[in-house]
């Protein structure tokens, strides 16, 4: 358990949540926070639950998702190492959870209870201007994809996800960037049908862009897939 926290506080000592704060600063904030670890595919925060932690990724890969009235699972921004989650448990005002959060693979994350959090947002207060602008990357992404759905065609969205997930996920491999991603994930991200991002992706593999495999995409000419060079 000790090699793993210091594991965790290693890699959570480079995240952007950190930014500007003194060495010695750093160490206070970390101690404040408890290691977990999480399952492949299981729920790190449920929507509409009170917003009880604040969760900082170290190891592994997450994601947001929406759960419909109606049932439906939507996929929405995929998280990687150094990112926060439940950011709702910094405000002053107790808070229930936007979003749900999942693993995607299994994950190693650091907590702090809101009570610790809050408390030490006041003695650092740029904690709280760094936990805004990484609020404000997410609306960013969040009006991206407004736009691209309202805009942009099903292949348009479909590059974008892919183009996204590059920055995001990707792992540079031989012969290109190699995303550990399913058609279905790509499909909800890019609101279209599986039927529709299956058909998209094998029209790239005939033209070299990228190359399929059981629940990977290997990104041959990653910049082949904006919209201006499809």
């Amino acid at each position: 358990m000790a090699s793993s926290r210091m594991a965790a506080v290693s890699v959570g000592w480079e995240s952007n949540f950190f930014d500007g704060l003194a060495v010695q600063d750093r160490k206070q904030v970390l101690a404040g926070a408890k290691p977990r670890r999480f399952a492949a595919n299981s729920v790190i925060t449920n929507q509409g639950h009170p917003a009880d932690s604040l969760f900082l990724l170290t190891k592994g890969r997450a994601r947001y998702f929406f759960d419909e009235h109606g049932g439906r699972h939507i996929l929405l921004h995929w998280l990687a190492v150094g990112e926060l989650i439940g950011g709702m448990a910094l405000l002053a005002k107790p808070a229930s959870y936007l979003l749900g959060s999942e693993a995607v693979r299994e994950c190693n994350l650091l907590v702090w209870d809101r009570a610790t959090i809050r408390g030490l947002v006041a003695q650092y207060p740029v904690l709280l201007q760094n936990a805004l602008a990484t609020a404000s990357d997410y609306l960013a992404w969040y009006l991206a994809a407004h736009v691209a759905l309202t805009c942009h065609s099903a292949e348009q969205r479909l590059a974008g996800v892919l183009g996204s997930l590059t920055e995001v996920i990707g792992l540079n491999v031989p012969g290109g960037v190699e995303l550990d991603v399913t058609n279905e994930e790509l499909a909800n991200a890019a609101n279209v049908t599986a039927f529709t991002a299956s058909r998209l992706l094998s029209a790239w593999q005939r033209r070299g862009v990228v190359k399929k495999s059981r629940g990977k995409i290997l990104l041959r000419q990653p910049t082949r897939l904006f919209p201006h060079e499809l």
